[in-house]
């Protein structure tokens, strides 16, 4: 999936903001586009800015790699990221070497061979 240059000009004009720590609305926006030369119709970053209101745009950028593609892909992150509450370091670490041990189980066949 490729964006067009109107989405792709919202989503660095957001991230711009946001790394700024300024509030993204649609006036900045717009003025972020039109600086860089690049028309899209009014309506856009006026939805854009009001998708983006109240939500944490940094916890998007850590979503991006977890890979689930859903819409809920920071929230699931964040739960999975989480140690449960009676779970220890040596607990975690047990079960990272089970998994290992797992995936080096390849039953005899290679990637090469």
């Amino acid at each position: 999936m490729s964006l067009s240059s109107s989405e792709a000009a919202l989503v660095y004009s957001a991230l711009i903001l946001h790394d700024d720590g300024l509030e993204i609305t649609a006036d900045k926006l717009k003025t972020l586009i039109g600086a860089a030369g690049i028309e899209i119709e009014a309506i856009w970053p006026t939805l854009f800015a009001k998708a983006l209101e109240g939500k944490d745009v940094g916890s998007f950028l850590f979503a991006v790699g977890s890979g689930s593609g859903s819409g809920g892909a920071a929230p699931v992150a964040a739960a999975e990221a989480a140690p449960a509450a009676g779970e220890t370091p040596a607990a975690k670490k047990e079960e990272k070497k089970e998994e290992k041990e797992e995936s080096d189980d390849d039953m005899g066949f290679g990637l090469f061979d």
